[in-house]
């Protein structure tokens, strides 16, 4: 029983590291890149305006956190950069269907690309197995996204900086909160399930 539970969650492993095991391991990592970008995407795509600021709430930052956990710092960082490279050469999939790079809210585009490595590099260090650690990722994550797309929102409106926080920073904090929420319940429940399965 102890030596079933402990393969998935062997340190250095990622959830997209139990995939059952196949010929081409190149192809599994190809669509699993893929597939994060696509999901990142389509879930910029639910976005909803904030009054006063020109950053909506959406849910690709929730993607690009999932992602780079399940897929660990390289595939997550290649997927969220597929994201941003085809986003920028016109694909529609940014939030609100903006493509190219002359918005406000590119910054946290870019954020994500950052935060995709480090909760990468954390699940491979347990950071998403219990519930504080799962926390304690998804706001570091956070965290990143908003240290730089902050910063860029203040450049690229020429708002001061206490008018870009609160402009790209404080309407935002409830809805990260929930959403390091879901994923306390849903990564930690996804590794135990993985132990069972083991």
């Amino acid at each position: 029983m102890s030596t079933a539970a402990a393969a998935p969650v062997r340190t250095g492993a990622v959830l997209a590291d139990l995939l059952p095991a196949a010929r081409n391991r190149y192809a599994v990592d190809t669509a699993l890149v893929l597939g994060g970008a696509a999901l990142t995407g389509i879930a910029a795509q639910i976005a909803v305006p904030i009054p006063g600021s020109p950053v909506p709430v959406t849910g690709q930052t929730f993607a690009a956190l999932l992602v780079g956990t399940a897929l660990g710092a390289r595939r997550g960082f290649l997927s969220l950069a597929v994201y941003t490279l085809v986003g920028m050469a016109g694909m529609p999939w940014f939030a609100e269907a903006r493509s190219g790079m002359g918005f406000p809210s590119f910054g946290y585009v870019l954020g994500m690309l950052l935060a995709a490595v480090v909760v990468g590099a954390l699940a491979r260090r347990g950071g998403d197995r219990s519930v504080l650690r799962t926390a304690g990722t998804m706001a570091l994550g956070s965290a990143v996204i908003y240290a730089v797309g902050v910063p860029y929102l203040a450049l690229s409106t020429g708002m001061s900086a206490s008018a870009a926080i609160a402009a790209g920073l404080v309407p935002f904090l409830l809805g990260d909160v929930l959403k390091a929420a879901l994923a306390m319940g849903a990564l930690p429940a996804a590794w135990k399930l993985a132990g069972r399965r083991g």
